[in-house]
C-alpha cells in the first residue's frame, strides 16, 4: 500500500472559458472540481492506474467535508484529520485561445495547531503499519513545523518504509536532510535549493540540480522539466533522461501524476527505466483530461509503453 500524505489540501476548480481579460465578466464554458491538494492527486491518479494508496491529510470545515466526500466518491480510501476554519479553494483558468496556457489563483490554507499536527503524525504512524512506501506532497500548512516532513521520514524510516518526497523550500531541505528515498521535484523548485547554471538548456538544469540534490539527500533523485521530460537519478547513481512527445492542454497535476506513476511502478517491482517510463505516462494522460490528478488508466499505461527513457550519465 501506498500512504499519500497532503501537506495542504484543497478544492480544485479549472474553468475553461474562450480567453481572460482582465476587468471584464467570465462565463466558464465548463467547470471541473476535485479533491485536490498534491498528496490528493497522487493518490487519485495511483489509485486510477491500479495501486492500492491511502490517503490522509489536514481538511477543515464544508470544504473539507466536500473534499472528504469526493475522494470517497472516486473510491480513494482516505483517513483525515479535522481542524479549524475551512480547507481552501485552488483555481485555474484555462482558455480555448491560449491552450496550455493557465491562470491560477492558490489560496492559503488554514492555520494548524500544534496538536492538529501531532494527530496527523499519530494517523500516519498508524497507516504505516500497513505501507510499502509513503509520498509527502506539497506546501506544508501554515502553522505546521516546517520540519514537519521531516519528522514524517524520520518515523517512516524506523519501520523500513522508502519515501518519496515532493516539495519546496525549507520543507524540501529539511526533508532531503533526513534522506527520503527519492525527492522528486520540477527544474523551477530545484532551483530554490541548489545552485543551477541559468544559461544552461533545461535538461541540463535538471541533471545539475539532480546531482546537487543527491549530494544532500544520498537517495535517488527525479527532476520534471514539463514538456521536456525529466531527468532521473536512480540509487546507484545512474542518470536517465526520459522523454515522450505528447502534450496537453492542462498541465495542473502533472507533477502529481509523474509521482504516482514513478511509485505505482516501483512498488510494484518495476526497474527504474520502467518507473520514469510510466511516470511519464501518467503525467501526460493527466495533461491530456482536465481536473489535476485524474487520468485514464489505460491511456497513461500505453503511454508509459511509449515513452524513451535512456541512460544520460553513469556514477
Amino acid at each position: 500500500m501506498i500512504v499519500c500524505v497532503a501537506g495542504s489540501p484543497s478544492i480544485d476548480r479549472l474553468f475553461l472559458a474562450e480567453q481572460v481579460v482582465i476587468g471584464e465578466i467570465h462565463r466558464p464554458q465548463q467547470l471541473f472540481t476535485v479533491a485536490g491538494g498534491k498528496g490528493f492527486n497522487v493518490a487519485r491518479a495511483a489509485f486510477t492506474i491500479g495501486a492500492e494508496v491511502h490517503a490522509t491529510g489536514m481538511v477543515a470545515g464544508h470544504a473539507g467535508q466536500w473534499v472528504a466526500d469526493a475522494l470517497a466518491n472516486a473510491g480513494v480510501p482516505a483517513s483525515l484529520v479535522w481542524t479549524a476554519g475551512e480547507t481552501r479553494t485552488s483555481l485555474s483558468v484555462a482558455t480555448s485561445s491560449e491552450p496550455g496556457v493557465l491562470t491560477e489563483f492558490y489560496e492559503d490554507a488554514p492555520q494548524v495547531t500544534d496538536a492538529e499536527w501531532s494527530q496527523l503524525c499519530d494517523l500516519t504512524a498508524g497507516l504505516l503499519g500497513q505501507a510499502a512506501w509513503m509520498t509527502l506532497s506539497g506546501a506544508l500548512a501554515p502553522g505546521a513545523p516546517v520540519d514537519g516532513y521531516a519528522q514524517l521520514i524520520s518515523a517512516a524510516a524506523d519501520g523500513a518504509i522508502p519515501v518519496a518526497l515532493d516539495a519546496s523550500g525549507e520543507a524540501l531541505l529539511r526533508g532531503v536532510a533526513v534522506s527520503p528515498a527519492i525527492v522528486k521535484v520540477n527544474v523551477s523548485e530545484a532551483a530554490e535549493v541548489v545552485s543551477v547554471d541559468p544559461s544552461l538548456p533545461i535538461v541540463q538544469r535538471a541533471l545539475e540540480a539532480a546531482l546537487a540534490l543527491r549530494s544532500l539527500s544520498g537517495g535517488a533523485v527525479v527532476v520534471t522539466c514539463g514538456e521536456d521530460g525529466l531527468v532521473g537519478l536512480d540509487s546507484g547513481g545512474t542518470a536517465w533522461r526520459g522523454s515522450l512527445g505528447v502534450r496537453g492542454p492542462y498541465p495542473v497535476g502533472s507533477g502529481d501524476a509523474c509521482l504516482a506513476g514513478l511509485i505505482t511502478a516501483l512498488d510494484g517491482g518495476g526497474d527504474w527505466p520502467e518507473a520514469l517510463a510510466l511516470a511519464l505516462g501518467v503525467a501526460a494522460a493527466n495533461a491530456e483530461q482536465p481536473g489535476a490528478g485524474s487520468v485514464d488508466g489505460a491511456r497513461a499505461r500505453d503511454l508509459g509503453h511509449a515513452a524513451d527513457v535512456a541512460i544520460m550519465m553513469r556514477p
